[in-house]
């Protein structure tokens, strides 16, 4: 697959230590990205944030290392594709019962192409 010029990006922004039966619910939205076929996901990891239900800031600093770090997973597609996917998110985060945010925003995809 090809893709190039407008496309949309999803950003998803949980916590580290946010769990799906047992399983890093980062990699459940990873592996469901790709069993439904979208271009590719990343995951950051960040060194610093909170979100809506955090009292603590949390931080990868040494003195006060975290094991529940911001993680943001980034998946660019087609429109459509973003699309369909938010409301499958969507519903994990309902089964989840945890704190979460998605942005959806335009992009020119400049180059994405499947290596050799």
């Amino acid at each position: 697959m090809k893709l190039s010029g407008q496309g949309t990006l999803l950003r998803i922004f949980l916590g580290e230590a946010d769990l799906y039966n047992h399983q890093s619910f980062y990699e459940v939205i990873v592996r469901k990205a790709r069993e439904l076929g979208l271009a590719g996901a990343t995951v950051v990891r960040g060194v610093e944030g909170f979100g809506a239900r955090s009292r603590v800031i949390h931080t990868a600093k040494i003195l006060r290392l975290s094991e529940d770090l911001p993680l943001v997973i980034e998946i660019v597609d087609t429109d459509e594709k973003i699309r369909g996917f938010i409301p499958v998110v969507d519903a994990l985060f309902e089964e989840v019962n945890c704190g979460g945010l998605m942005t959806v925003e335009k992009v020119d995809i400049i180059r994405y192409s499947p290596g050799k």
